[in-house]
């Protein structure tokens, strides 16, 4: 590395403090604290304002408990800075440090410019014999992104939280950039930011639908992985996380912090919570090949899980490298702080952790006693937000469903692949439906744990859309240039008859009425539901189901879609089982039902029915032909685990996936008659009394009330 030239300004530095660990204005200069327990001498490299030229270098001149730490007086917020981590590169011991490299803080709340990949970003000479036991000297200053001290103040004039009761909950799955790129009522300067998705013209209408809280796809900052770009692709859903307290620049119109701030306040101004999609499984430093960004090169040892044997090379749970050691004191600490920060700073109400199984595992395996679950579980301000795993991983032992603690909700992968198949007319899906329509109490109902805890979901940004499920037999991701060999092949899909778009009136119909069943199945069951964007209108990716890298209208809604007939009637039809959600409470019960007696009504809280009228029993359900039954809610049924009655209706959902038609023989209704609320086969019906018999049309549901 360069020695500084004459030209480069001298900043004094004080000892400083070592917390609050990064960067922190103090109204009179800027302290900062960095942890490694390996390195021999940590500088701060502060840059001009465009980030591009180096105008003086400080040693921090503390060490307090493996913290570096010192005080730069006159510093203000706004400066551009860097770290360079001086220390033993020592590949076969785990240790990395090149100060050579400048590295991104941890801890930075702000980051401005984006990565140049080139062989200077990395730790040891690429294409040298030695690999990457060999040690590269370029300076890596040039090519990466720099820190930015932040000033946190902002005025909100929204209360701290909503905190929306889970059993009201339901999620919306969104993407920043993608909702609002096409999307006609935000200007185009705002399209693809925080801004765009803060206007009342993209929230109103979500609030409309029913839904209560957007989950975001990741926003802190992530990295385009080279061979992405040099496909012309690029990371379009952001699960390669480098910066777990920044925000991603992508994002931005305005300043920082604020713009993210002012769109949490405009979400919380119209009843909506912000959820947000967080990955802090893996960092994009990758392996031993991969570059030296920050982690790798501040210390590489306590970041990163490493072999035990030969710690040169890294633990890849994750599948992309290297896997973030939380069992390190210092490492869960960042991140816990991370999460905080979201809560407290940016007055977020909840988190789904991506790969979540790895945040629980320990080096003896998954242990829901490990570290980072008994720190959120006692934390006072985690403890009282929303905390959703997606519980797997591709480690031993990596799939959890179910197996997180009280006080975690799970995405309920078994929902979606039992739901798609029995609607596809797979054979022997009923008796797996059943447990679906309940809140998978095979899996979730134990210790105290609530119905709220299963996510369902039927699409995800990671899979086909709504409309591709019943659109699509096979996946069709030819334009991610790895020859359709990426993304699952197990997809649960039906075309209905023909493969992509069609003109046919008659398959447009049944897919029409197919996503009305699936619909009608995810928001009209027990748990939690989960709603993809655009999934409420036909929204669809063209038979891509692994869009993790299309930044164009493969991803962006088209909200083209939204204003024709076919996606105005499903948004509306959507709209009315999200109401009749809200409407009816057994629909949502906070207690599983499972079929239990109360005397004080005479009758069970769910009750199974055959089309024949009578009541389910084992050889129904081990009939892999059984396609069509009937689920009884009690509205009568005690709400809770106090045993006195309730006062709600009562509702019939009658399923049947057969390809003909069924005539269904009802069961009394537990108060006055069965009043139909919808067919999917026919939307128009609705309101009108329904006698002891109902023709089922083929792959039709139907729901029925009583009050």
């Amino acid at each position: 590395m360069a020695e500084p030239s004459s030209a480069q300004q001298t900043f004094t530095v004080l000892e400083g403090t070592p917390y609050p660990l990064g960067s922190y204005f103090t109204g009179d200069g800027v302290n900062f604290a960095v942890f490694s327990a390996h390195a021999t001498q940590v500088q701060v490299c502060i840059f001009d304002e465009a980030g591009t030229t180096q105008i003086g270098c400080v040693t921090l001149p503390e060490y307090t408990d493996e913290i570096w730490h010192g005080h730069v007086p006159g510093l203000q917020p706004g400066t551009r800075y860097g770290l360079r981590v001086h220390g033993p590169y020592a590949p076969e011991q785990g240790h990395r440090f090149n100060h050579h490299k400048l590295l991104l803080d941890p801890y930075a709340k702000a980051h401005m410019g984006e990565l140049r990949w080139g062989p200077e970003v990395f730790g040891y000479t690429v294409g040298h014999p030695d690999g990457d036991l060999s040690f590269d000297e370029r300076d890596s200053a040039p090519f990466v992104p720099k820190c930015v001290v932040v000033d946190s103040r902002f005025e909100w004039s929204q209360s701290d939280a909503l905190r929306v009761p889970w059993k009201e909950t339901v999620f919306y799955e969104a993407h920043v950039r993608g909702f609002t790129m096409k999307h006609p009522q935000v200007p185009e300067k705002f399209r693809g930011t925080f801004a765009g998705m803060a206007r009342d013209e993209v929230l109103a209408p979500i609030r409309a639908l029913g839904v209560t809280s957007v989950e975001l796809l990741p926003v802190q900052m992530f990295l385009n992985q080279s061979s992405l770009l040099e496909k012309g692709l690029t990371n379009f859903w952001g699960y390669d996380t480098i910066g777990f307290f920044a925000l991603d620049p992508r994002y931005m119109d305005g300043p920082q912090i604020d713009e993210f701030k002012h769109m949490v306040d405009r979400f919380h101004a119209h009843g909506l919570e912000v959820i947000l999609d967080v990955v802090y499984n893996h960092t994009p430093e990758g392996n031993e090949l991969g570059p030296t960004i920050s982690f790798k090169g501040i210390d590489n040892a306590s970041y990163y899980r490493l072999l035990p044997d030969t710690p040169r090379y890294y633990i890849n749970d994750t599948g992309t490298g290297n896997t973030v050691n939380l069992s390190h004191p210092r490492v869960l600490q960042m991140v816990m702080d991370s999460l905080r920060y979201w809560v407290t700073e940016m007055r977020v109400d909840g988190f789904r952790f991506d790969l979540a199984t790895i945040l629980a595992r320990e080096p003896h395996g998954f242990d829901e006693g490990g570290g980072f679950l008994k720190s959120c579980r006692q934390d006072p301000v985690l403890s009282s937000v929303k905390l959703i795993a997606e519980p797997w991983d591709i480690g031993p032992g990596g799939y959890q469903v179910g197996g997180f603690p009280p006080g975690w909700a799970e995405w309920n992968d078994q929902f979606r692949d039992t739901v798609r198949a029995y609607w596809k007319g797979d054979e022997g899906m009923s008796g797996k439906l059943a447990q679906c329509l309940t809140a998978s109490g095979n899996r979730f109902n134990q210790r105290g744990r609530r119905p709220w805890a299963s996510v369902n979901f039927i699409s995800a940004h990671d899979g086909f859309t709504l409309a591709d499920t019943v659109s699509y037999n096979d996946k069709h991701n030819e334009a991610n240039g790895e020859d359709n060999r990426d993304g699952h092949s197990d997809n649960r899909s039906w075309n209905c008859g023909a493969e992509g778009p069609s003109d046919d009136e008659g398959v447009r119909a049944l897919r029409a009425r197919q996503q009305r069943n699936l619909l009608a199945t995810l928001l009209l069951s027990q748990g939690t539901p989960m709603l993809l964007a655009g999934d409420e209108f036909g929204r669809s990716q063209q038979g891509n189901n692994n869009a993790y890298c299309q930044d164009n209208e493969i991803s962006w809604v088209d909200w083209g879609v939204a204003a024709s007939d076919a996606g105005r009637a499903l948004s509306e039809f959507s709209a009315r089982l999200l109401a009749l959600r809200k409407q009816m409470p057994v629909l949502r019960r906070n207690r599983f039902m499972a079929g239990a007696w109360f005397e004080d009504i005479g009758a069970k809280d769910s009750t199974w029915w055959t089309p024949a009228g009578e009541e389910m029993q084992a050889s129904h359900w081990d009939d892999p032909q059984t396609r069509s039954f009937a689920l009884l809610l009690d509205g009568r049924a005690p709400a809770g685990a106090i045993p006195a009655p309730a006062h709600d209706a009562s509702v019939l959902l009658v399923f049947n996936a057969w390809h003909e038609a069924v005539p269904f023989k009802l069961p009394a209704a537990p108060a006055g008659a069965w009043r139909l609320e919808f067919d999917t086969a026919d939307p128009s019906l609705g309101g009108n009394e329904v006698s002891s018999e109902y023709l089922m049309t083929g792959h039709s549901f139907i729901l029925l009330s009583s009050k």
